[in-house]
């Protein structure tokens, strides 16, 4: 999928034409009063465009607080109407979209819970067909790739033109200091993938605490991701849901005003070239890195062919512990992490002892004769 055809972020609507697209609003409606007074705190920031807010919450627990339902969107209709706000609410099931276009409702998400079922995204996108809303799918809980483009070519194909990802983390299968792992790798790989899709950056979700909100912000800014959805609420702690990682509209307010927004157009010409050198060395550096390892890898056959020869078992352990002790020493000293340099060198190994094997294995099939070689 190339993404040809999706509408800009900044032609979404009026106004939308200031990059980064910031969007804020509580991880629920709870109350009228609570969403009205959280959306005024967040109008006097002057740099939100769209208020968010969960109308229907997918809850791990049935007991849990699963959103007010419908009555919510005509308290976001008073705020689209008072303050000017564009408003966005998620969407699970069919019946929620068609809520959504009766309410004036202006954009919709798909959560990460709906995107990790084909089935669900599939019926989202036959509902969300013939209408004009932009949609926002976030990726799945787990870091599939595939799955996460798999619903944004199902949206697509049903003719959804304005058309965002929403990077919000991937669930972490051991407890870690982020409620949520960024993986930004993957996320670089969607915008690769997919050249005209705009990401938005859910730092909220990924820090679970808002103590890591702004670091993670900026780094999306610095990644170039498209935008920002921060969860906001007028006094967090009353939360109904993921009250640890709201921030109030006044701290809101003063994280976006500490962030630093960089344009690669306001970059001059020196500046540029000076960030092309660079770029010049990078790529003569990794020429060099393939190289070297191309020429590994022939030694590596050399010693697979050796091994069978001479019946020889393919792993060595002492080897091995003796190449990680001495090669992650030798990184440190040069300024590299172990765990940097242990990573490389498994992934080293690991294609290693897959060649070893693919060379014995054709070599005993053949039953080859060592005067051959």
């Amino acid at each position: 999928m190339n993404g040809s055809g999706l509408v800009p972020v900044t032609s979404w609507f009026p106004g939308f034409s200031d990059k980064p697209l910031i969007i804020a609003g509580p991880c629920s409606a709870e109350t009228e009063e609570q969403v009205y007074r959280t959306a005024e705190g967040i109008s006097q920031i002057g740099r939100v465009k769209i208020f968010r807010a969960g109308i229907w919450k997918p809850r791990t627990r049935p007991h849990s607080f699963e959103g007010v339902g419908v009555k919510g969107l005509h308290w976001l209709k008073r705020i689209k109407e008072d303050f000017g706000f564009y408003t966005l609410v998620e969407v699970a099931y069919p019946k929620h979209v068609e809520s959504c276009l009766h309410h004036k409702v202006d954009m919709v998400w798909i959560g990460a819970r709906t995107t990790s079922n084909p089935f669900s995204v599939e019926e989202l996108a036959n509902a969300l067909k013939g209408t004009d809303l932009p949609v926002l799918i976030k990726n799945p809980i787990n870091p599939d790739l595939d799955l996460w483009i798999g619903g944004i070519e199902r949206l697509r194909k049903n003719g959804i033109t304005k058309l965002a990802a929403v990077h919000r983390g991937f669930y972490p299968f051991e407890k870690t200091a982020l409620r949520n792992i960024p993986k930004w790798e993957l996320v670089i790989e969607l915008k690769r993938r997919i050249h005209d899709l705009p990401v938005i950056t859910d730092p909220s979700h990924i820090a679970g605490n808002t103590k890591y909100i702004g670091s993670i912000s900026q780094k999306a800014l610095d990644l170039e991701m498209d935008g920002l959805m921060i969860e906001c609420h007028i006094n967090p702690p009353s939360a109904l849901s993921d009250a640890d990682q709201q921030l109030t509209p006044a701290e809101l307010g003063l994280l976006l005003d500490n962030l630093t927004y960089r344009e690669v157009s306001d970059y001059s010409p020196r500046r540029m070239g000076q960030l092309e050198r660079f770029r010049e060395q990078i790529d003569s550096i990794d020429n060099q890195l393939i190289e070297l390892l191309s020429q590994r890898m022939n030694v590596i056959d050399k010693i697979g062919r050796y091994k069978s020869h001479n019946n020889i078992t393919i792993l060595q352990l002492r080897r091995w512990e003796n190449i990680i002790a001495t090669r992650t020493e030798l990184g440190h000293d040069l300024g590299l992490s172990e765990q940097f340099i242990l990573r490389i060198l498994q992934l080293i190994h690991k294609e290693s002892i897959q060649r070893q094997v693919e060379i014995m294995n054709r070599l005993k099939n053949k039953n080859f004769n060592p005067g051959e070689e």
